[in-house]
């Protein structure tokens, strides 16, 4: 019934391709504008309106190595990097 149609992003002028299987998803979902924009653009469009996270530095309780994580570290609990942190959740 949906055939793949070849769209131009409004944002970058860039060609992109409104699947079948989108545009169907489009239909059950009462949705009767097709995309004005490429997923790059649209990416970019939603993760604008996004506050950037704040990252802290600290050093990591195991190995010693720089981590940055999304809170502020405390004196009274131990901050493991990323690296550490999966190998002692896997265990």
């Amino acid at each position: 019934m949906y055939q793949d149609k070849t769209l131009v992003c409004k944002e970058c002028g860039a060609e992109f391709v409104f699947t079948a299987g989108e545009q169907e998803f489009y239909a059950e979902r009462g949705f009767q504008n097709e995309p004005q924009r490429c997923k790059t653009c649209r990416d970019a469009r939603k993760n604008a309106a996004r506050p950037q996270k704040e990252l802290f530095t600290t050093v990591c309780a195991k190995c010693g190595k720089e981590a940055k994580v999304p809170f502020q570290p405390s004196n009274d609990r131990p901050v493991y990097c990323s690296e550490c942190y999966a190998a002692m959740k896997a265990q």
